[in-house]
């Protein structure tokens, strides 16, 4: 149950980071920025519907956070480059 909560805390604070950086994106406004804002807006629901149904599935919560890590970690990469 501890490196849930940990796992928890690491997606907290890694999705802080990927907060800053698409608002850093949209500042500078733009086709980039729209595509930006359209992709987020796609992500979060898809990954919530993926969530949900995992859930009902008979997933752990441990699983749902780890899922949500991974999908954090490559929008940090892609929007660190």
């Amino acid at each position: 149950m501890n490196n849930y909560w940990f796992n928890m805390w690491l997606l907290g604070a890694e999705s802080q980071r990927v907060v800053w950086l698409r608002m850093w994106k949209m500042s500078v406004g733009g086709p980039a920025a729209l595509a930006e804002a359209n992709l987020m807006l796609q992500e979060k629901i898809d990954t919530a519907g993926q969530s949900a149904f995992r859930l009902a599935m008979g997933s752990s919560p441990a699983s749902i956070v780890s899922n949500y890590r991974r999908k954090v970690k490559a929008n940090e990469r892609r929007l660190s480059r």
